[in-house]
């Protein structure tokens, strides 16, 4: 390549993506989640059924009929397990998408209409701040009744007010660049500006912030379920089977210890991820 030769551009998603290839732990965390999404979803179908009760059987240890072992009512663990990761996985991404479809749009309206607009928008987050959120789901639950859809939806109602904010804050200094006031100046909408201009060019910090809301939001639905106001049986997600695990740990170890392993690596691969795209969208990176 000659001095003359035109430099190659790169766009600032494309930098993100060879800085994220460069850090091991987040790719390796983005693996992981890619292995236990598809062995939830596939899983199932190649194992004995979730729900198949063996009451002569009982609790078995892990062996080669039952490799997670088997539960107090002789059901498969392993099937349990991986049934349940569908549950709690789904849970988490649909709140969150609950989250975020409530949560951007919010914070983008107030960050950029402002004025009076966004000091009342934003009084209301402070105010919903104050509850404490896992009453607010639990009284949600006992009102409308402990349907699997609820859940979704109301711990996504609970989980945006960040989201609003952090959104907000990064259009707020959006919509003072050269392009937002050329697309005024062409007589755009707001509607249109905000979702074509505004809310794209802030997706970054969403991104980061989704993949963290993820294992809050399993976290919310794992508590939930122990308290028994989550996924009811003979469904199963893997809150209630460490629920059931915890109270049985001393006998059967494996009702634990496999439903919490399963659990950890989730949340772990979640945050491995989530901090490797944070230094990934860090534009002050691609100075270094």
């Amino acid at each position: 390549m000659t001095p003359d030769d035109p430099e190659i551009g790169h766009s600032p998603w494309s930098d993100a993506w060879h800085r994220l290839k460069r850090n091991r732990l987040a790719l390796a965390g983005a693996i992981l989640l890619v292995v236990l999404a598809l062995a939830c979803a596939a899983g199932p179908i190649f194992s004995q059924s979730y729900e198949e009760q063996n009451l002569n059987l009982g609790a078995v240890p892990p062996s080669p009929q039952h490799w997670l072992g088997t539960d107090v009512l002789g059901r498969d663990l392993m099937a349990r397990a991986l049934y349940g990761g569908r549950i709690s996985i789904t849970v988490g991404l649909v709140a969150t998408f609950v989250a975020l479809a409530i949560g951007v749009t919010y914070g983008a309206v107030a960050g950029f209409v402002g004025g009076k607009t966004d000091a009342l928008m934003m009084r209301v987050v402070d105010i919903l701040y104050a509850l404490p959120f896992a009453i607010f789901v639990i009284l949600l639950m006992v009102f409308f009744g402990r349907n699997i859809f609820l859940l979704f939806f109301a711990i996504g109602a609970v989980e945006w007010l960040t989201m609003a904010r952090i959104v907000r804050g990064q259009v707020i200094s959006i919509k003072k660049m050269e392009f937002i006031e050329a697309a005024r100046a062409l007589g755009l909408s707001r509607r249109r500006i905000i979702f074509r201009h505004v809310i794209p060019n802030a997706l970054g910090p969403v991104i980061v912030y989704t993949t963290l809301t993820i294992p809050s939001v399993m976290m919310l639905e794992a508590f939930l379920s122990f308290l028994g106001l989550g996924v009811q049986p003979p469904m199963s997600s893997w809150g209630v089977l460490i629920k059931d695990g915890s109270e049985k740990m001393e006998e059967f170890w494996w009702l634990l210890v496999f439903p919490g392993a399963l659990f950890s690596l989730t949340l772990f691969s979640l945050n491995f991820l989530g901090d490797g795209l944070r230094d990934a969208l860090d534009v002050r990176a691609s100075k270094d």
